[in-house]
């Protein structure tokens, strides 16, 4: 093979993967804590969750996310134990965005 071939062929994966993915990655953190910076914004804490161990509570992560039904046994660090029907569950309250009480 000549140098020229060579060159077509591993330069444009010189590019993409030493360039544009790296440049995308630094973007989309960008993004993430642009988001996470933002005034107004509470981070469900620990504090908060422990008002209601021992009821019935609906937990909603979100839209695409799960909706959880059941009793919350106990909250430690960033997590939250659900007890349901089919048993326990840890959800991340990272990811939390409302609990109803049923």
């Amino acid at each position: 093979m000549n140098t020229g071939s060579l060159l077509a062929i591993y330069m444009p994966l010189f590019i993409l993967f030493f360039i544009i993915f790296p440049q995308q990655r630094a973007v989309q953190k960008a993004v993430l804590l642009k988001i996470r910076k933002r005034k107004g914004v509470v981070w469900m804490t620990n504090e908060l969750i422990m008002k209601y161990i021992g009821k019935k509570c609906l937990v909603s992560t979100g839209t695409f996310g799960t909706n959880v039904k059941g009793i919350i046994i106990a909250a430690n660090e960033n997590w939250l134990e659900v007890e349901t029907k089919k048993g326990n569950e840890l959800i991340n309250a990272e990811f939390i965005q409302s609990i109803k009480i049923v």
